[in-house]
């Protein structure tokens, strides 16, 4: 058995992309997407008759509007290929902004809807994980609309959309080893903060201990990886979003994969549940550093992507 293989037997995969072609080889139940994903796709020759043919069928509309659009239709050929549900992305510019994410995340499901897909089974809408966001969530959430909370990096993240009683979070383990190894500059010893010692690890099983003790039912979905070894040291996560290029890694090695994240386990745990108001969730998020900055760095980061494919579609 493959480690891919192996890592099935506790969580679901889900396959982190916008270039559907490579979809099929690794058989992800899920697929998730994001502005920088789909710019990437769509600059590779297989792809950009895509974006053309969206931009042609829909000129003259409103830009955001054929970004939109542009989105479902990859989301819509994710669909035909994988079983599960697809995340599609509200643009990261509407971040501090409930009412207009809300606007925004209703057109992509009136849109998927015109392509005849259940909304409520297929897809989760991916909403940044400020205050405003996780409201906006809430919201959508208590219209049958499920959400996807993306760029995680704090326990008072979690226990926002927890309360907000959101479909699913992505905590950003990767990015969160970054952060740490950048700024521990020649104090980081790789060895020693690796598998479950790994920093971006460790957020996420303090997340997923603190959900199933509590019984919270929101689900947990470790993302943006670095290496192997951090998903191994998730297995049993609720689910897990990978590259294509480790999800390859994973198909070619045989080395073993332990079960380690475990509900029974954490559920005999002595976690207190923690409530937030804004107020709380502000401060506690702004005593985080590393939380902080990788926010407002990933916000920037998508929504500079967002300009870029605006960009492309109106050359």
């Amino acid at each position: 058995m493959n480690q891919l293989d192996a890592l099935r037997q506790w969580t679901t995969v889900v396959a982190d992309t916008g270039d559907f072609r490579q979809l099929a080889q690794f058989k992800p139940q899920d697929a998730t997407t994001n502005p920088s994903l789909i710019l990437k796709a769509v600059q590779k020759a297989d792809y950009r008759p895509l974006l053309d043919e969206v931009v042609q069928k829909h000129k003259g509309a409103p830009i955001d509007e054929v970004i939109d659009r542009l989105l479902v239709r990859f989301g819509t050929e994710i669909l035909s290929i994988i079983p599960g549900r697809v995340s599609t992305e509200v643009d990261a510019r509407l971040s501090f902004d409930t009412q207009a994410t809300i606007a925004r995340a209703e057109r992509i499901v009136a849109l998927y809807r015109e392509q005849g897909i259940d909304v409520h089974k297929r897809l989760l809408i991916k909403i940044a994980s400020t205050w405003e966001g996780i409201e906006a969530a809430r919201q959508l959430e208590l219209k049958g609309i499920h959400c996807n909370l993306t760029l995680l990096f704090s326990f008072a993240q979690a226990v926002a959309c927890g309360a907000a009683k959101v479909q699913l979070i992505s905590p950003f383990v990767g990015r969160i080893y970054d952060w740490h190894k950048k700024s521990q500059g020649s104090q980081w010893d790789e060895a020693a903060n690796a598998g479950a010692n790994d920093p971006g690890v460790k957020s996420v099983r303090q997340i997923y201990d603190y959900y199933k003790k509590n019984g919270i039912a929101t689900e947990v979905m470790g993302a943006s990886f670095r290496n192997v070894g951090q998903i191994a040291a998730l297995a049993g996560c609720d689910l897990l979003t990978i590259s294509p290029e480790l999800l390859a890694e994973l198909a070619a090695s045989d080395a073993p994969i332990a079960h380690a994240l475990d509900a029974e386990a954490a559920q005999r745990l002595a976690i207190p549940k923690v409530s937030l108001d804004e107020a709380a969730f502000r401060f506690a998020l702004n005593e985080d550093a590393m939380a902080t900055e990788k926010l407002a760095e990933g916000i920037r980061a998508f929504a500079a992507d967002a300009v870029k494919l605006e960009k492309l579609m109106e050359t």
